[in-house]
This record gives C-alpha cells, sequence and structure tokens, in this order.
C-alpha cells in the first residue's frame, strides 16, 4: 500500500508539479519567441532553428512509451525529482551553448525529460486524491501547461529580448532546480504499482485504443490551423502585425477558461467533458473558415479554439486515468505518445497545405479532422451506453457525485 498522504501536502504537490508543467511547455515553445535572436547569433536560418520545435515533439513521441517501460519500478519521488535534475542541467547547457549542435543536443535532453515527465506526472499528482475528484486535480495540473503559452513563453521572450536569449534558458534552468528540490522534499518514496492511480478505474483496452486515435485526430485537426494561425490572421482576416500579439494572447486566456470549465465535469460527465470541447472546436475552425475574413468572427472563433483545445486535454488525461487498461504510466505515455503525433502532424500536414492552397483552406481541413475525432468518440459512448444496463450506470454516477473533496 502507498504511505497516506495528507490533503496538505496533496495540495502542495498539484502545485509543484503544475508549475513543472509549466516550465515544460515554456520549455518547449520558447524558441519561438527567440527564434530572431538565436538564429543569428549561432549563425543558422531562421527554419533551421524552428526545427527545435518540432524536432522536440518527435523526440516525445518516439521516447514515450519506451521511457515509462524503462523506469517503471522506480519510484516516483526518486523519478520526477532526476528528471527534473535532467530538465535544469539541459536549460543550462542550451544557456551555455556555443553552437547549434550543441543546442540541438541540450533541447533533445530537455525532449526526453518532458517525454518522461508526462508520463507519470497525472497519476503521481491524481493519487493522493480520492477517485470521484481526480478529474478536477486533472483539470487544475493542466493549468500550468495552458498558461505556459499565455505568459511563459511571452515572458520568456521579453527577457530574451532584454538580457539576451541565453538568460532566458538560465532562468528555466533555475526555475528546474527549484522544482526538483521541491518534488524530493514533498512526494513520499513508495513502488509505483502501490500508486493510488496506478490502475484505471475502468480498464477497457478497446475504448482505451479508440480514445488515442480521437485523440491523434483531434488534436492533429487543431494543430492543422494554429500552427499557422499568423498567416491566417494576417492573409485571411486582415489583421495589422500589432494585433497579433493580443489576438494569441485571448485565445490563451480562452484555453485558461476551458481548462477550469472542464473542471467542473471531468468526474460526473466524462463523455460530455469529451465531446464537448470536439463539438466546439470543430464548429469553431470550420467557423474560421467560413467567416474567418470578418474580423469579429475571427476573433470568437479563435477563442472557441483555444478554449476547445485546452479543455479537450485535460478530458483525454482524465478519462485516460479511468480506461488504462493496465500501468497508468504506460498508457498516459501513450496518451503523450498520441498527443504530440497530433502536434507533430497537424503541423505538417498544414505546411504542405499552406505552401499548395494558402491559409484559409487550413481551418477546415482542421474542423473536418476534429469532426471525424468527435464522431469516433460519440460511436464508442453510444455503444457503451447501449450495452450497459441504465441502473447500474445510475448508481455510478450517483456515487461519484457523493464523494467529496478532501479540504
Amino acid at each position: 500500500m502507498a504511505p497516506e498522504v495528507s490533503p496538505r501536502r496533496a495540495w502542495a504537490v498539484l502545485v509543484v508539479l503544475s508549475l513543472a508543467a509549466f516550465a515544460f511547455i515554456t520549455t518547449e515553445l520558447l524558441p519561438v519567441g527567440l527564434l530572431t535572436h538565436i538564429a543569428p547569433d549561432l549563425d543558422r536560418s531562421r527554419s533551421r532553428v524552428g526545427m527545435l520545435v518540432s524536432g522536440y515533439a518527435v523526440v516525445v513521441v518516439v521516447a514515450s512509451v519506451p521511457l515509462a517501460r524503462l523506469t517503471q519500478r522506480i519510484p516516483r519521488r526518486h523519478l520526477l525529482g532526476g528528471t527534473m535534475i535532467l530538465f535544469a542541467a539541459a536549460n543550462a547547457a542550451a544557456a551555455l551553448a556555443s553552437t547549434y549542435a550543441v543546442l540541438a543536443g541540450a533541447r533533445l535532453l530537455t525532449a526526453l525529460a518532458q517525454a518522461l515527465f508526462w508520463s507519470i506526472a497525472t497519476a503521481t499528482v491524481t493519487g493522493p486524491f480520492p477517485i470521484a475528484v481526480r478529474g478536477r486535480v486533472v483539470a487544475l495540473f493542466a493549468t500550468g501547461a495552458t498558461l505556459a503559452p499565455v505568459l511563459g513563453v511571452p515572458l520568456g521572450a521579453w527577457l530574451g529580448q532584454h538580457a539576451g536569449w541565453r538568460t532566458a534558458f538560465a532562468v528555466l534552468a533555475g526555475v528546474g532546480l527549484a522544482i526538483a528540490a521541491a518534488v524530493l522534499i514533498l512526494l513520499p518514496s513508495y513502488p509505483p504499482a502501490t500508486g493510488g492511480a496506478a490502475r484505471g478505474t475502468a480498464p477497457d483496452g478497446r475504448r482505451f485504443t479508440v480514445l488515442l486515435i480521437a485523440t491523434a485526430l483531434g488534436i492533429g485537426g487543431f494543430m492543422t490551423l494554429q500552427t499557422y494561425i499568423t498567416p491566417f490572421l494576417l492573409d485571411v482576416s486582415g489583421f495589422a502585425d500589432a494585433a497579433l500579439a493580443p489576438l494569441l494572447f485571448a485565445a490563451g486566456t480562452a484555453g485558461v477558461v476551458g481548462t477550469l470549465a472542464a473542471a467542473r465535469t471531468l468526474d460526473t460527465r466524462p463523455i460530455a467533458s469529451l465531446l464537448t470541447p470536439l463539438s466546439i472546436g470543430a464548429a469553431s475552425l470550420i467557423g474560421m473558415y467560413a467567416l474567418g475574413a470578418l474580423r469579429p468572427g475571427a476573433v470568437a472563433f479563435l477563442a472557441g479554439i483555444g478554449l476547445a483545445y485546452a479543455a479537450f486535454g485535460s478530458a483525454v488525461q482524465s478519462r485516460m486515468l479511468q480506461l488504462a487498461p493496465g500501468s497508468t504510466d504506460i498508457a498516459s505515455a501513450g496518451v503523450s505518445t498520441a498527443f504530440n503525433a497530433g502536434i507533430a502532424g497537424g503541423s505538417l500536414f498544414g505546411g504542405a497545405l499552406l505552401s499548395i492552397s494558402g491559409a484559409r483552406p487550413l481551418a477546415l481541413v482542421g474542423g473536418s479532422l476534429t469532426l471525424v475525432a468527435l464522431t469516433l468518440l460519440a460511436v464508442d459512448a453510444r455503444r457503451r451506453h447501449a450495452a450497459t444496463p441504465a441502473p447500474a450506470a445510475a448508481g455510478r454516477e450517483t456515487a461519484v457525485r457523493a464523494s467529496p473533496l478532501p479540504r
């Protein structure tokens, strides 16, 4: 049995790991904000520096499941602490990089640390909480990742502009060390298999596979447009360059709202929590295609896309804790792989379409992919509902609603 963790300590772990998620996503996306500073300093093209982001996602896709399997027996306290130390060391190496090759190597190490972090963090942070509120905990944990593009990347870019791009990575290295210390102090040490969320609460291999496929398709649909949202807003909607930062900030803020809104339904309505953001996302993407040339419409649909993307990510992680057919660490690694496959696939697909047909069709293609993901999950839910007796389902829902959040 895992040692009992006090509610206060459980909440502290939640905050620390949410900050870790914030740091990882900020680091992943930071080269985008610092691209114009890194490229001339290391004598590389902007597109080459941009590969530091796309290559990062590919490493996470390839490494997540193997790393989760290799580290299954290591106590989470030691593993997460070591992961954050590796994160800090890799960012320190990036700050000191004198060549593009050294910077790329540092990014490789950071991507490996991120692949491992996302494989184990969700089960670790939710384990001390009652089953009936773990969805809410997942959403609160995801707030850190959602805030990274809104606050972390702009702050890193501002710091890079005023103190040099290396300073931004050095600060992240210091943040990583502080988080590592907090993890080693707050997390108890116990065998991973005895953790409170080490296994799914309603394991189902077939439904979990459907979830992974829908995740890759849905995220791919979002990213087909989101990766190239800047040319869409400039070329299709007709916004000026000066409007881009406020527009992207508004989209990120909508994502935070979506994550917090999902926290209210993940435990009581897990299926609706998946289907609703996909519905909003598909409608917003297709609406962007139809009405994106009108600026008010573009703003509204951009916010809808940001809200839906963030809420869907939280819903997938929460559903994974229910459907995982074995270890939730391996299942979480599978979700991370599907998520990053969607990011990489959507970005590549969108880039190919952009060069052929311009930015506007990306919204329609992205909306269509998201609609396919929605259909897959809706059909799966209908099949499951038809096979489950109504009284049993009602009893389970009542039990979920009755279980309180620790105070």
